[in-house]
């Protein structure tokens, strides 16, 4: 330490002594008398620590406090005239920084025995903690360190944390400072330039966190995520990212509220749209084609000229002109009529609440609407095809492009009007620009996350972003990993990450987590229904391993099969919940493994961050490097019906599909559309394998009802409709807005965990 210590400008002289040294060689010291001496620190064992060697040193001269007079006057409280140990003063320092030295917090001292722990109890105790001790072999230890954590809630325990500053955190993992766009001091965008810059460096290992059909309250996947890449980074060292959805501010009131704003911006985007719709028709029905191209090719400085997007429409209506005056009255009609069927337009507005009182409403009941009245809904922000396009595009430009072939609705004559038809897609670009750079941001433990895009995981693909994928795993190198995660059951959200978007990305998995809880799996082996808001059936309490074997060989078993039908190794991650036993926790992972999952352990990372997952992040690491072999699930030649039946019987367990008169008319209006060739995303309940929600574990023998198939062109994708599918979800009695609130002097918001 000797270029440290000339730094802070300390000259050190270090004595050594006989390994068998007495007391008098110790005590018979001329240092106290030394003026060039300022302070002495005795780096002896316990046992040679005895009173007359510590009252040898002068109270002014004991840097580390240990002297019975130093001591006393410590314990008495008058530090003015104690010479406070370093140590102890660091601990306190640190507790400082983590806003943890308020009055009324409580600290255990694990360990700490000696005056080492006698001068920090005091310290503790003077500013007004209170200090609990106990050894690492004390049988209260587990009662205290319990104690101490109910006092310390979820938000205490994020807060406590000091996020290191952003470009420091770019700077580490290797991003330009001219890549960064700072928002505030702990989050930013990332330019997509940075994929030029590191085109040609190899992707790092990437993994896909799923989970067993849910119940209600969620299993924990979002957590598994953050535990894992903790525990890759942190304690295996190895270079990871997690790559997250946003959370919907509807349903949650969620940790992001507002983020970048990008959910603002596709409210934005969407409601253009919905907006420029309304005015288009009512514009056509109260003008004759001559006033229509009048105003939609304006005269400026006496010269009418076509926009580019107008240009574009032209030619796909086949007319080659770009001379206003050179049109015929033919193709003047051709051109500004688009001729919307009210009763066949697809598009609705979004809000980023649950407002069930929009699901369906009346619009155009003004006078000034001419009477254009019809019926439509809100859907919540998430759902909007513009959230699904972002999650999906690679780069600026194909977002564009998804946008202007975005279908609004149908004409009078049977064709599909999109949003370039409108004249608007260049626009929803603008609107877009900074939403589709992905959001740095990290954990706890200081690992980077990026969270980016979050798609209605029913009726669309229900996965983070591509381009946040693609970022991260040219950020982590070769021998890094990417850990992303899928929304809901294995049967939803993985199936759509495969066959949706690892086509869009041309990125192939290495491994998948799945996640269960033993409270799911006592749910699928027969345990009852669950709710949010009330409390547990005693099944779920009380050990139960027959309801857990139940579950394991039903439902877990079948999560394990479908990620096999891609080709997929499997590590089973068990989120354990403090209700669990040990006997519980055992079964799990050996059924899972007999059920074909290369390994299976329990994960404690909710109780001790990144440490409780390093079982995992071994499991994961020995996984993703045996190969795989990654297989989709189906042809996109194949036709329509047959890709949903293959998704039906080999995903969900069904004997076969039964098609609406409506479902089979839409699929031959896609065929003859041009749309047959795209993948396929099922929107159906997640609480069941089946159509069903409360079908739970693996039910067989069922036919799947395919009420409706619709598109989403502009996402790439095809989505029938199984049963009832709501995409505007409704508050409950007793919504988290309850809890939530502002302290005007710090703004710190409170009522989020």
């Amino acid at each position: 330490f000797s270029s440290l210590y000339s730094q802070i400008e300390l000259n050190i002289t270090q004595i050594c002594l006989a390994k068998e040294c007495s007391e008098d060689e110790v005590s018979e010291t001329k240092l106290n008398e030394d003026p060039k001496v300022h302070g002495i620190y005795l780096h002896l064992p316990p046992a040679s620590l005895t009173s007359r060697v510590l009252n040898t040193l002068k109270p002014e001269k004991d840097i580390d406090g240990i002297s019975d007079l130093n001591m006393g006057r410590l314990v008495r409280g008058d530090l003015s005239k104690v010479f406070v140990p370093p140590r102890a003063s660091a601990v306190l320092d640190l507790l400082e920084k983590h806003d943890a030295s308020s009055e009324g917090k409580t600290i255990l001292l694990v360990g700490g025995e000696g005056s080492f722990g006698l001068t920090l109890q005091c310290l503790i105790e003077k500013n007004g903690m209170v200090a609990l001790k106990s050894n690492w072999n004390s049988k209260s230890l587990q009662r205290q360190v319990c104690l101490c954590l109910c006092v310390c809630v979820d938000i205490e325990i994020s807060r406590a944390q000091k996020p290191k500053p952003v470009d420091q955190l770019a700077e580490q993992i290797g991003l330009l400072p001219e890549e960064l766009e700072a928002y505030g001091r702990s989050k930013a965008k990332v330019q997509l330039s940075l994929l030029n810059r590191l085109h040609a460096q190899p992707d790092g290992k990437y993994v896909l966190v799923a989970g067993i059909t849910p119940t209600p309250l969620g299993e924990g996947k979002s957590t598994v995520t953050i535990g894992l890449v903790q525990a890759l980074s942190a304690h295996l060292k190895l270079n990871s990212f997690a790559c997250l959805r946003q959370p919907s501010q509807g349903p949650t009131f969620g940790f992001n509220l507002h983020l970048t704003g990008d959910i603002h911006a596709i409210t934005a985007a969407n409601n253009l749209v919905a907006a420029a719709i309304d005015a288009r028709i009512l514009h056509e029905s109260t003008q004759s084609d001559k006033a229509l191209f009048s105003r939609l090719v304006p005269s400026v400085s006496g010269v009418r000229k076509f926009s580019p997007i107008q240009i574009s429409r032209l030619r796909r209506l086949g007319i080659n002109k770009t001379e206003p005056a050179s049109l015929t009255p033919q193709e003047v009609h051709t051109f500004v009529r688009l001729d919307l069927d009210p009763s066949k337009i697809t598009w609705q507005r979004v809000v980023d609440t649950n407002d069930r009182f929009l699901r369906k409403i009346t619009v155009g009941q003004a006078s000034t609407e001419k009477g254009l009245i019809r019926e439509t809904g809100f859907d919540i922000a998430v759902a909007s095809e513009i959230m699904a396009i972002l999650a999906l595009a690679d780069s600026l430009e194909d977002m564009k492009n998804r946008l202007a072939r975005m279908v609004v609705g149908t004409s009078r004559s049977g064709q599909p009007v999109t949003a370039e038809d409108l004249g608007v897609s260049g626009a929803l670009a603008v609107l877009m620009k900074d939403a589709i750079k992905p959001t740095l941001m990290q954990t706890l433990e200081g690992t980077p996350v990026f969270v980016h895009a979050g798609p209605f995981a029913n009726i669309a693909h229900g996965n983070s972003s591509v381009l946040a994928d693609k970022l991260a795993l040219k950020l982590v190198g070769r021998d890094g990993f990417v850990v992303t995660e899928a929304g809901f059951g294995a049967d939803i959200g993985m199936e759509k990450f495969f066959n949706i978007k690892c086509r869009a990305s041309g990125l192939r998995p290495n491994v998948v987590v799945l996640v269960a809880t033993v409270r799911a799996l006592k749910m699928h082996g027969g345990g009852p229904n669950v709710s949010a808001g009330t409390p547990l059936p005693k099944e779920y309490i009380d050990e139960n391993v027959d309801l857990v074997a139940g579950g394991c060989y039903s439902n877990l078993r079948k999560q394990i099969q479908i990620a096999h039908l891609f080709g997929m190794p499997v590590v089973v991650a068990l989120n354990v919940f403090r209700t669990d036993t040990q006997a519980e926790i055992d079964l799990v992972c050996q059924i899972a493994k007999e059920c074909g999952a290369s390994d299976a352990v329990p994960c404690y990372h909710w109780a001790q961050g990144g440490r409780g997952s390093i079982e995992l992040a071994q499991a994961v690491n020995e996984a993703a490097n045996t190969p795989s072999n990654f297989q989709f699930l189906y042809h996109l030649e194949m036709p329509i019906v047959e890709k949903i039946r293959v998704i039906a019987q080999k995903v969900y367990g069904a004997e076969d599909i039964e098609l609406s008169p409506e479902a089979k008319a839409k699929i031959d209006y896609y065929n003859q559309q041009g749309y047959g060739s795209l993948p396929i995303c099922m929107a159906k309940t997640h609480l069941s394998l089946s159509h069903m929600p409360d079908k739970k574990g693996a039910p067989t023998g069922f036919v799947l009802p395919i009420r409706d198939v619709r598109a989403s062109i502009g996402a790439g994708f095809i989505y029938p409709l199984v049963g009832t599918m709501s995409t505007m979800p409704g508050l409950p009695t007793r919504p988290c807005f309850y809890d939530i609130d502002l302290d005007p002097v710090t703004e710190e918001i409170t009522g989020l965990f």
